[in-house]
């Protein structure tokens, strides 16, 4: 009895779509091996950003509502004069400086700045996108001049903060001249170190900027140290409004 066996010749496995030859599409673009700007890689980049943001603005947050918390209810807690043993209150309410309401509206006019680099470089990409390019455009000194202003506007901010410091220790309120006053040099203290953050954020954008990284990085830097810094803006219109109104 005769056995037939088949022969199946199994060839390489093929990557290819149909039989033109032709390699599959790539999924996330070009770019050196980045994701360029509208593709779903440089998507998914921009959402992890924002992401990474959202969660450190998040903890900012938390740790000023502690201070907000300990804010209040030291107003209202007596402590003990050792030499009378009785219960006084220590909170002396502090005379804000005057320049606190200027450089609030210093922060507030480098939000403005910062969102026109942000939307700057919006359209920059857009653009670089309808070419099928993915480096800055020539607009990119424009961008460049809004980050260096707001840059100048952060500096002025916190150089206006020190001053105000300067101001209310002429006036006899100290870090440890009372409770009221530590508390004034503690939120405006961290704030500031929070949006010198910010400032470093503004000169890495303002360095990729010049040295013409991709769009699609750019994009991701500006977007997510705009949003910091709008937070920050709002964060110190808090702090001022804490100080100035809650006695």
């Amino acid at each position: 009895m005769a056995i037939f066996t088949p022969t199946v010749s199994i060839g390489e496995p093929s990557t290819t779509l149909g039989g033109n030859g032709a390699p599959p599409p790539e999924r996330y673009g070009g770019d050196d091996g980045r994701s360029n700007y509208g593709s779903s890689g440089f998507d998914m980049r921009l959402r992890r950003a924002r992401l990474g943001m959202g969660v450190a603005i998040a903890g900012i947050v938390m740790v000023f509502v502690s201070f907000t918390s300990a804010y209040i209810v030291r107003q209202g807690l007596p402590t003990l004069d050792s030499r009378t043993g009785n219960l006084v209150r220590d909170w002396i309410p502090v005379q804000l400086p005057r320049l606190l309401l200027i450089n609030t509206f210093v922060l507030l006019f480098s939000g403005v700045t910062m969102e026109l680099a942000r939307r700057q470089a919006a359209r920059e990409a857009a653009i670089a996108r309808a070419a099928a390019v993915s480096t800055a455009s020539a607009s990119a000194d424009s961008r460049i001049s809004w980050l260096a202003l707001t840059v100048v506007l952060g500096l002025a901010f916190l150089t206006g903060q020190w001053m105000a410091w300067r101001e209310l220790a002429a006036s006899g309120f100290d870090v440890a001249t009372s409770p009221s006053s530590s508390f004034v040099y503690l939120l405006t203290g961290m704030h500031g170190l929070h949006l010198l953050g910010g400032i470093f954020a503004l000169l890495f954008a303002g360095a990729a900027s010049l040295l013409r990284r991709p769009i699609a990085s750019q994009v991701v830097v500006l977007d997510v140290t705009g949003w910091y810094w709008h937070f920050m803006a709002l964060l110190w219109v808090y702090i001022f409004c804490l100080m100035e109104f809650a006695h």
